[in-house]
């Protein structure tokens, strides 16, 4: 006997200034859905589920755990310094790509969503050994994601961090759920070069399949 089809519902209304970010009806999970991709973040309060895939960059889920309010970012360098954003002219996509300010720029937004810092729960993930030749920036990605938490008075609720492999990631802000599975068994390269490329992109732009997993 088959498994019944779900019928895709219109989606609830994205967040101010995340009207950008590709989302769907998830037939599976029968969720809404947002995808976000290097450089992204994406925050909600309607019960969506956030999905990412991660090489070497590091996703942390934030969400306020009594308003059930939050989002997941996504990021491929660790740092920049706070005075560049002088050189990009406010540009919140060219800022994100840098995990200070992607940090800051989610905080904030649940934040603004009525969350509270007392009531912050934090889940970080990512930051794989993926990239030939640049094993170096998962690592990094991986020491300042701990290093900004433990500096910011914010407790990890739960992390799978470093390791050989991608990692493809659901998170649920409304619950604080998270499903991750490993993606041992890679039958191509297209998430190393989608990193590789977006690397690329980010040093040439001026300043201007394993077990599921629960946490």
């Amino acid at each position: 006997m088959g498994v019944m089809a779900t019928t895709a519902k219109p989606l609830p209304p994205p967040e101010p200034g995340f009207e950008h970010v590709n989302r769907y009806w998830d037939r599976r999970m029968n969720v809404p859905a947002a995808k976000i991709l290097p450089g992204e973040f994406y925050v909600s309060r309607c019960g969506e589920m956030i999905v990412t895939v991660l090489g070497s960059c590091v996703s942390a889920c934030v969400r306020d755990k009594q308003l059930g309010v939050g989002g997941m970012n996504h990021f491929m360098l660790p740092q920049e310094g706070r005075h560049s954003t002088d050189n990009w002219g406010g540009d919140l996509a060219l800022a994100s790509r840098y995990g200070n300010w992607a940090m800051e720029y989610l905080i904030n937004a649940v934040l603004k969503m009525g969350g509270s810092r007392r009531n912050l729960e934090v889940k970080v993930f990512g930051g794989g050994n993926v990239l030939s030749n640049m094993t170096e920036i998962g690592t990094r990605n991986v020491s300042f994601i701990q290093s900004y938490l433990q500096n910011e008075a914010l407790q990890i609720a739960a992390m799978d961090l470093g390791g050989p492999y991608p990692r493809k990631v659901l998170y649920f802000p409304d619950t604080g759920a998270v499903k991750m599975k490993k993606l041992v068994h890679v039958e191509n390269d297209t998430i190393e070069q989608r990193e590789k490329r977006y690397c690329d992109n980010l040093q040439q732009q001026p300043d201007q399949s394993g077990d599921v997993e629960l946490f």
